[in-house]
């Protein structure tokens, strides 16, 4: 967790080196109350039962393969959300079919989030990496994915790999 070194409310030296915001300022009390954001992520099969994932472009995950994902913004439906951020990533048009899973997302302190998975289907559009965030998009048998940028998507590939090309 990112830590301060002086109160953002009273100016106070709080230590040498940062401290954690969610513990109280001696002099005035202040804390930093932090809220997970939330992340949408939407899962396309191919007739054949695999799942279209797209390697990360950039950041720290850079390479990595992941579900078409991305955050909500502020205002933003989360149903909408999920549709946006696969067009922008994909160049797919989709209509949602339902929650699939919800996780809580660990694997960045800083950044936590709640992940929600939605089943989709293809509904339109040219499959192509479409912003930037991902350079390559593939389909794969979800019991035998690459490398994975996220924990939470090797748990729900884990539970479509045990149900099989039917769900």
């Amino acid at each position: 967790m990112s830590g301060w070194r002086f109160c953002p409310a009273c100016g106070l030296q709080l230590g040498e080196g940062p401290v954690d915001p969610t513990l109280p300022c001696p002099r005035c009390g202040h804390r930093e109350v932090r809220y997970p954001g939330a992340g949408v992520a939407v899962i396309v099969r191919d007739g054949a039962g695999r799942v279209l994932l797209g390697r990360r472009a950039g950041g720290r995950r850079a390479g990595l393969w992941c579900i078409p994902c991305g955050r909500l913004e502020w205002g933003e439906a989360v149903r909408d959300a999920a549709v946006r951020e696969f067009r922008e990533e994909t160049g797919l048009e989709v209509v949602l079919e339902g929650v699939y899973e919800v996780h809580s997302n660990f694997h960045d302190p800083d950044r936590q989030t709640v992940g929600i998975w939605f089943r989709g289907r293809v509904v339109g559009g040219e499959l192509r990496p479409a912003d930037g965030e991902l350079s390559e998009l593939g389909w794969f048998d979800p019991a035998q994915p690459p490398e994975l940028a996220f924990p939470t998507d090797a748990l729900v590939l884990r539970r479509l790999a045990m149900e099989g090309h039917g769900q």
